[in-house]
């Protein structure tokens, strides 16, 4: 495609004005008001440490959602190590933590805890800056901190085969991205009477369309639209993640964000889906919020009984939603200790009625909460 063409919604004459029909989301925008108020409420009566609990939950699986979106799997004891140490809630034992995480981590509590503060350029390079922390993408060395320049060619979204490739969509040129993004930002920190949730959806959009970096461009719109959804929130807590969301709803969100983009300027069906993604998002919330006071009630039963360091971590792992079946290899695996080291701490849960065998059997016998 040459820029001469107009297939793209940045090419449209009066670009950026964007228009969507109110009305036609007032319904969405009541739904998912009355979403974040009810979980708002439950978390109200809770107490602090199972706020902050909850909060790391929902900030851990945001962080690890965000980068598999783009095809990046984090390991989630990390992730969840650093994110409890940056907010002070203690979790015992803590796993290894590298760069990439931490920048990861960066990113989004950057976006999450000070959504108040101005979206500047130097804020944006900071984030990008942290999300490649060795200034490579992969074997590619990028540009970080900084805007792309197109010196590879123009920037495009494409997908199959080398000699098949499919272009969905190509952004703005380099030479107008000094405009564009300070038009861009400047709306960002506008007071105006727009929907916060809407003007989250639009900054997403808006972000992802112009594409200013040379990698990190999905992960950075995704932390731009947490940031005035911590806006919405009024709170530097985040109870909820939208990443997770659009994650598990991947397709979807390519297709409505690849037809918006080859569309007209009216993206009402856009923030339709947006804000219907963001009321299933909060709706998944309820169910981590069940599990955190799950746990809570789990250990408030046992406070009173001697357990070592090696079974307070599998039984947290198994509250957290262990992958598989706890085998006493897997136990003597997750806790490094031999296999008879294992056995022990297993039988010792099950004289207590902490564990119980799972049902089935199978090649190696299988263990689970008794709760």
């Amino acid at each position: 495609m040459n820029y001469g063409e107009k297939l793209y919604i940045w090419q449209s004459d009066d670009w950026p004005n964007w228009r969507y029909d109110l009305s036609a989301l007032a319904g969405p925008l009541t739904a998912v008001s009355h979403a974040q108020g009810v979980l708002l409420g439950r978390l109200v009566d809770v107490g602090m440490a199972l706020r902050d609990q909850a909060s790391l939950a929902a900030l851990t699986e945001d962080v690890v959602k965000t980068s598999e979106i783009e095809g990046e799997v984090l390991n989630v004891e990390s992730v969840r190590s650093s994110i409890a140490r940056r907010l002070g809630v203690d979790i015992g034992a803590v796993a290894p933590v590298d760069r990439h995480v931490e920048g990861v981590v960066e990113m989004v509590l950057d976006a999450t805890s000070r959504g108040a503060d101005p979206l500047t350029a130097e804020r944006l390079f900071g984030w990008h800056a942290a999300l490649f922390p060795t200034g490579y993408s992969g074997m590619n060395k990028i540009a970080i901190g900084q805007w792309r320049d197109d010196s590879d060619g123009p920037m495009q979204v494409v997908s199959g085969p080398v000699g098949r490739r499919r272009i969905h969509f190509q952004a703005p040129p380099a030479s107008a991205l000094a405009h564009e993004t300070a038009r861009f930002l400047q709306w960002t920190n506008e007071q105006d009477d727009l929907p916060e949730l809407v003007k989250a959806g639009l900054a997403h959009l808006w972000f992802v369309t112009l594409h200013p970096f040379d990698d990190g461009n999905g992960r950075i719109a995704r932390a731009v639209g947490d940031l005035f959804l911590a806006r919405a929130d009024g709170s530097p807590q985040r109870f909820y993640s939208l990443s997770a969301q659009i994650q598990r709803e991947r397709k979807d969100y390519y297709d409505v964000l690849e037809r918006t983009q080859k569309g007209t300027l009216d993206v009402t069906r856009w923030l339709s889906w947006f804000l219907g993604t963001l009321g299933r998002a909060i709706a998944s919330a309820q169910t981590t919020l069940d599990s955190v006071l799950a746990k809570a009630r789990f250990w408030q039963r046992w406070a009173g009984t001697p357990l070592n360091e090696r079974q307070v971590k599998l039984l947290n792992r198994l509250l957290d939603g262990l992958d598989g079946k706890l085998t006493s290899s897997k136990w003597a695996r997750i806790a490094k200790c031999s296999p008879d080291t294992a056995l022990r701490d297993i039988n010792a849960l099950l004289e207590l009625g902490v564990l119980k065998k799972s049902p089935g059997g199978g090649r190696s016998t299988g263990y689970e909460l008794a709760d």
